[in-house]
């Protein structure tokens, strides 16, 4: 059941984020991170100096996905103070489109500087093989609804804001570059974004490869435009978890995606954490 939309203004958001300050005291942030499947220990590596249940926090959401511990654990991580999100929302969760931006904004408040978004994501491009990893270069959103929708809360950006370098340049050549030496095959390319929480039929597979999509998932982008709007640099990391359908014989499972993330996961965090402390 959708809940009922809630009034949208800079308090709503500076509840949230006064909550958290009160507990983390002078800590802050550098780095925000909202993590996928694949890298999801991340959370459970990081030197954790504050777990906060996001059942805990005024006008916060609450994760629905299984296996979501549903907290923010905030720490140092790779020399860097960082902010994790351990379980993520999802628009198929139920959430208003609008809604799924309140934990981008919330960090912003925080003192975040950068943003990282990783997803496991379904392979379109034919050249693509589970395992491997895409560097988001780009991404297509059909679905009607925006995370900016309605009125505009002035402090988090401009009603209209410019995407055409929503995928901070400097960043993905980081990225490309820390993969050498990494054991993973690395690839840039744009992300279709799928509302789900169904897989895409083959047919649209078909369509969104003629548009141009490498691979295709069901999250990321309406964290990636919120940043975007508040003037947030992304980093966007797909795991190719398995191929998309149509492109395999195979039907797509979650238990697929689970077993593949598993195969590689030493390999994705020596990478990634090479990627954190690269970044600027």
């Amino acid at each position: 059941m959708v809940t009922p939309r809630p009034v949208f203004d800079v308090e709503y958001y500076k509840k949230s984020a006064d909550y958290i300050k009160g507990i983390i005291g002078d800590f802050k942030p550098e780095i925000g991170m909202i993590l996928g499947t694949g890298l999801g220990k991340v959370a459970e590596i990081i030197d954790a100096k504050f777990v906060i249940p996001y059942k805990d926090i005024p006008n916060f959401l609450v994760s629905k996905a299984p296996g979501h511990k549903g907290q923010f654990v905030i720490g140092t991580y790779e020399g860097r103070n960082c902010i994790v999100m351990q379980g993520r929302f999802h628009s198929y969760d139920g959430y208003h489109f609008e809604e799924l931006s309140i934990p981008v904004r919330v960090m912003k408040l925080l003192g975040i500087e950068k943003l990282i978004i990783t997803n496991a994501a379904g392979g379109v491009n034919t050249g693509y093989h589970p395992c491997e990893v895409m560097i988001i270069s780009d991404h297509i959103k059909f679905t009607g609804s925006s995370p900016m929708r309605g009125p505009n809360v002035d402090e988090f950006g401009d009603r209209f804001f410019d995407t055409t370098k929503l995928y901070t340049p400097e960043y993905r050549k980081i990225a490309v570059e820390c993969a050498e030496g990494s054991g993973l095959n690395v690839h840039e390319g744009v992300y279709f974004f799928y509302a789900g929480p169904q897989f895409e039929t083959p047919a649209e597979i078909r369509a969104e490869r003629i548009l141009g999509a490498d691979a295709t998932g069901m999250s990321t982008v309406p964290e990636a435009l919120a940043a975007a709007q508040c003037g947030l640099p992304v980093l966007g990391i797909s795991f190719i978890s398995n191929m998309a359908a149509g492109v395999s014989p195979y039907p797509i499972s979650g238990e697929e995606v689970e077993e593949n993330a598993k195969k590689v996961e030493p390999l994705l965090l020596a990478y990634f954490g090479k990627i954190i402390r690269a970044l600027p």
